[in-house]
């Protein structure tokens, strides 16, 4: 296995802490071992996991506590009700009627929060109402439903659903710079409530799945509606595709931009414009592409630093620290 033949992405340790911090401490070491992720990266403030690893430590939780949102609400989701959400939506002529289907769903289901679907001007609002008064400082449950939503309308209508605006009620979170890989639209923060925006015309989208394509969702479950992959920067994308194949070559910003067409300028100034910077996205690929490796493979950890571009052991360790704030050895599963 080599850094192409494998999934690059990656979520910050804030995640993991998050999903842990509702459920019982006796059911997390067998989730985590399960998991493959070692408890001493929960105390390594910028660690990060494989959305594999995230989406098994998930559904570990779930089925321990019998619950599909695991501890994240005031009372619990049990399991099948995703499945029952799903089949309840998929025989809906359009988005529209599959949205109004999801808040009702989650009226008997969730005491939280209420869902409300509503229009705002050329605008489809699903906000999240709460219904209880710790709802409003549950900031990861929010996050959750948020992603729930559109990751189960982007599955039903067969396609990454855009959005023209997403609010969340509560201050800007350290880890807000995932956002734009979790919600592919503008993100703001502190509004008065937790809401996802579609366009009007969305909602004329048919339904596009059927009871074959719900059993492979569900067996893959958080991680299909969770981190369905979105690129919102065209030219950061451009450049991550160019540099992926290539990570164990000393690739520089000149030649990437010369291999896309644009002088080394326009580069720096597209990627400037999209908050990033040439380095910053090697880096990026560099770090989940090593951790991947360390996670799934026995490769040795030099071989590994050397497939994604460091001749120098050495160099790879120090790089890898600052990345992630542990070595590489504390990626290897014990």
């Amino acid at each position: 296995m080599t850094p192409t033949e494998i999934s690059a992405g990656t979520v910050p340790m804030s995640f993991v802490l998050n999903l842990l911090g509702g459920t019982p401490p006796d059911a997390q070491a067998e989730a985590l071992a399960r998991a493959g992720i070692a408890p001493v990266l929960l105390e390594a403030e910028t660690a990060r996991v494989t959305t594999e690893q995230f989406a098994t430590l998930y559904r570990q939780l779930a089925r321990q506590l019998d619950d599909e949102l695991p501890g994240m609400f005031s009372r619990p989701v049990r399991s099948g009700s995703l499945k029952f959400l799903c089949l309840s939506l998929m025989d809906s002529a359009t988005l529209q009627t599959a949205l109004f289907r999801f808040t009702r769903f989650f009226h008997l289901v969730l005491d939280d929060f209420g869902i409300e679907l509503s229009r705002q001007g050329e605008l489809i609002r699903m906000a999240l109402i709460p219904q209880a008064p710790q709802a409003a400082a549950n900031t990861f449950g929010q996050e959750i439903m948020l992603k729930l939503i559109h990751g189960v309308a982007s599955w039903l209508t067969g396609h990454r659903m855009t959005l023209a605006r997403v609010d969340c009620s509560y201050p800007r979170p350290s880890h807000a710079s995932e956002y734009g890989f979790l919600y592919p639209g503008p993100v703001s923060f502190e509004q008065p409530v937790s809401a996802l925006y579609f366009e009007a015309s969305q909602l004329a989208t048919p339904i596009r799945q059927d009871r074959r394509s719900l059993a492979q969702f569900l067996a893959r479950a958080p991680g299909d509606w969770m981190f369905v992959a979105f690129e919102k920067h065209p030219t950061s994308q451009k450049v991550r595709e160019h540099l992926r194949p290539r990570l164990s070559h000393p690739i520089t910003a000149a030649q990437t931009a010369s291999a896309l067409h644009l002088s080394l300028r326009t580069l720096t100034r597209r990627l400037a414009a999209e908050g990033t910077t040439f380095q910053a996205i090697k880096d990026e690929l560099r770090r989940d592409a090593a951790i991947q490796l360390l996670t799934k493979t026995d490769t040795p950890i030099a071989v590994i630093g050397q497939e994604i571009g460091f001749e120098d052991p050495n160099t790879f360790h120090r790089a890898f620290r600052k990345w992630t704030g542990s070595t590489p050895g504390a990626y290897r599963p014990k």
